[in-house]
């Protein structure tokens, strides 16, 4: 019994960055989530600042977002082989502090009219 063949990869598309496109810098990232869809805002702090300007919010859904994480981690494996490990603050740390998940919504009251 032979096995099948797996199935041709799809080949990576090509991207087309739009002239004038805005290169944004981030700092701060806050996620926040509905059944269907995850929403990732990317902003800019200054220390000892309690306001952030969010400059791009980019909406996912839960299965893109995975890939994202999955992206993200295999890149970050690759940096770090290239230029040493990320070291991470101590407690609390400031990934705590600037991408720490919004709080999650209340659920709805149940209303008897």
């Amino acid at each position: 019994m032979t096995t099948p063949p797996a199935p041709p990869t799809p080949p990576n598309p090509t991207l087309e960055v739009p002239d004038g496109l805005e290169t944004v810098y981030s700092n701060l990232a806050r996620i926040a989530h509905s059944p269907a869809d995850l929403v990732i805002d990317f902003g800019q702090i200054l220390p000892g600042e309690t306001r952030a300007r969010v400059r791009a919010r980019v909406l996912m859904s839960p299965l893109a977002a995975k890939l994202l994480v999955r992206a993200l981690t295999e890149n970050l494996a690759r940096y770090e082989a290239t230029f040493g490990q990320i070291n991470l603050p101590g407690n609390p740390t400031l990934a705590d502090h600037l991408f720490r998940p919004a709080n999650p919504p209340e659920p709805p009251e149940n209303k008897k009219e």
